[in-house]
């Protein structure tokens, strides 16, 4: 055997597994100081003005089954949720153009649920590629009509029965306030926004909201509310938490 040759072999493929080694570790640096570099954005948004008074579901009472739940009080609409404050609920916040980075196909499944003849939640976001769980809790056969307006997202029309099993849809294309409607208790809507990303967020009874883990970038933020239309901030993301807030207005 040739000694020379054996020790060189030797020395390149150590060579070569101390640069694969190296790699792997510039590689997990790299991603570590991206985990930590990510920030989250955050904020409040507040409604100035009265806003239109919420109607009573006058058509809820007239069906038996959903009445019983009400004890002769109708429930009313739930357009404009604000705290006394302005806190303003209910408001889709997202990045807007962000494409491309779902992670929905690994995430938990979304619920909305039918409960006392009205869907809950009303306003609710998901991911492409998320489950979107929809749940009978009532004592009455629902109907599930999904109607979306983009190409790419199947619209469904399903009968759910009392005690029936959970219905269980997904959409492949972003798209905002993709309505849902009852179609034998024509009162009920909701509307579920799709986004191609995992950064957006709704603001809570507080008008608080959290978009987390972002990555350093230049983006523009909006935020959307199905009655008043959208608001749009530019903000930069680095290595802290940003905070970004808007005011809605009625006039």
């Amino acid at each position: 055997m040739d000694v020379r040759f054996t020790s060189m072999n030797y020395s390149i493929t150590n060579c070569f597994m101390k640069k694969a080694v190296l790699a792997i570790l510039v590689a997990g640096i790299f991603g570590a100081w991206q985990a930590a570099s990510a920030a989250d954005i955050i904020g409040i948004i507040t409604l100035q003005g009265t806003p239109p008074a919420e109607k009573e579901i006058t058509p809820l009472m007239d069906n038996p089954d959903c009445a019983a739940m009400y004890n002769g009080k109708a429930p009313t609409t739930h357009f404009y949720v604000v705290g006394p404050k302005g806190e303003f609920a209910d408001v889709v916040v997202s990045l807007k153009g962000v494409t491309g980075k779902s992670t929905g196909a690994g995430a938990p499944p979304a619920v909305m649920d039918q409960k006392g003849c009205l869907y809950t939640p009303q306003i609710l976001a998901i991911q492409t590629g998320q489950k979107l769980i929809v749940k009978n809790s009532d004592n009455c056969v629902h109907n599930v009509d999904s109607i979306p307006t983009v190409d790419g997202n199947v619209p469904h029309n399903d009968v759910q029965m009392i005690g029936g099993a959970d219905l269980t849809y997904t959409y492949a294309k972003p798209e905002m306030f993709l309505k849902f409607q009852c179609d034998i208790h024509k009162w009920m809507f909701a509307w579920v926004s799709v986004f191609d990303s995992p950064y957006y967020a709704i603001t809570d009874k507080e008008g608080k909201f959290v978009i987390k883990n972002v990555p350093p970038g230049k983006y523009t933020i909006e935020a959307n509310h199905r009655k008043l239309g959208a608001q749009t901030q530019d903000v930069e993301v680095a290595d802290k938490d940003v905070t970004v807030n808007f005011t809605f207005a009625v006039k």
